[in-house]
């Protein structure tokens, strides 16, 4: 078996169906497919439950909704295969989907993840995620959110892979853990793919490797709701002292702080100041109890460190052109 294939669902009736049918018409048949349903109300259990008796299928039916992270992890653990690729349910692959992100994964085993080119569902010109990153001010962002699809052509190494439609090698996977619970949902796999960086791995994407995704259907289309305005302000802080340093954390300090009192504004403004704050003490809580596990500092991993820190400074390039410019004046 090459792959385990995992999809975390609650409540997408509306297209689960689709997802599944997607990943079961692949032209790479050698799989097994894990449905983790995260104590849905709605028909998508009942949607899951009528493919139980293909062979390699799974389906584990939680009681209630336990988060991203810990369904993901549940079908990680149970799974038999080398790769395990993860795709939410609300995208659609296409056929040569599989295939694409397993010959990709095949030619470097320094590769940990690959990211699908994942695609606005009802705008297929244009991008929905091509891996996301970090920058200086501790912000997590998309790239190619809202490009043109033409500009992701060849495949190159990326921060992060978006958990959302990406393959990961599983024995990377044991060596620097599984996704973190205490993210529940957002910024999981950025935290995830950055440990990956660290240790010296790498993540790319494989833009032919084509998935269509309905972007928040689960959580919410809306940039800001109680609930992300809980998770940003709780990962946001955790993503950032899991995984530098403390020299990089120091040297960070400023333009950290600067990210923060502006994310905290930006939230307030909108509305969701309790529920900002709520997430930012849950972080703090967190902390001060010990129950955030940060990877032990290596000498033999400074290049690495050192790579991270030119990453973030760098990556405020692409993110101020796009807020300042491209958003501005809607340039594709």
């Amino acid at each position: 078996m090459k792959a385990s294939v995992i999809i975390p669902n609650l409540n997408g009736k509306g297209w689960l169906e689709d997802s599944i049918q997607s990943i079961l018409n692949q032209t790479e048949q050698d799989f097994e497919l894990i449905v983790i349903d995260n104590g849905s109300t709605d028909e998508s259990l009942d949607i899951a439950r009528r493919y139980r008796d293909l062979p390699n299928y799974t389906l584990i039916e939680n009681s209630e909704n336990t988060g991203f992270s810990h369904a993901v992890n549940q079908g990680i653990q149970i799974s038999k295969a080398p790769y395990i690729a993860l795709f939410n349910n609300d995208a659609f692959a296409e056929p040569d989907w599989l295939e694409k992100l397993l010959t990709a994964v095949e030619c470097d085993p320094k590769i940990f993840a690959v990211q699908s080119l994942m695609i606005r569902h009802f705008e297929r010109d244009l991008a929905d995620d091509a891996g996301d990153y970090v920058n200086l001010l501790a912000f997590a962002a998309k790239e190619g959110d809202g490009r043109s699809v033409a500009r992701y052509t060849k495949q190159k190494r990326i921060f992060s892979a978006c958990g959302g439609a990406a393959l990961y090698r599983r024995s990377i996977l044991n060596e620097i853990g599984l996704f973190d619970e205490n993210f529940f949902a957002y910024f999981e796999d950025v935290d995830l793919s950055w440990r990956a960086n660290n240790a010296g791995y790498k993540n790319i994407i494989c833009p032919n490797a084509k998935c269509y995704h309905i972007c928040g259907a689960t959580t919410g289309a809306v940039r800001y709701n109680g609930f992300k305005s809980i998770q940003s302000g709780r990962n946001s802080i955790l993503l950032p002292w899991k995984n530098q340093p403390l020299l990089m954390l120091i040297l960070n300090f400023i333009p950290q702080a600067l990210g923060y009192a502006l994310k905290r504004y930006a939230f307030h403004k909108k509305g969701y100041a309790k529920e900002w704050d709520q997430g930012m003490h849950e972080a703090f809580n967190l902390l001060k109890a010990g129950k955030i596990e940060k990877r032990p500092f290596r000498w033999k991993d400074l290049p690495n460190y050192i790579l991270m820190e030119l990453w973030l400074i760098w990556n405020m390039f692409p993110y101020l052109w796009y807020r300042l410019i491209v958003v501005r004046f809607d340039l594709k």
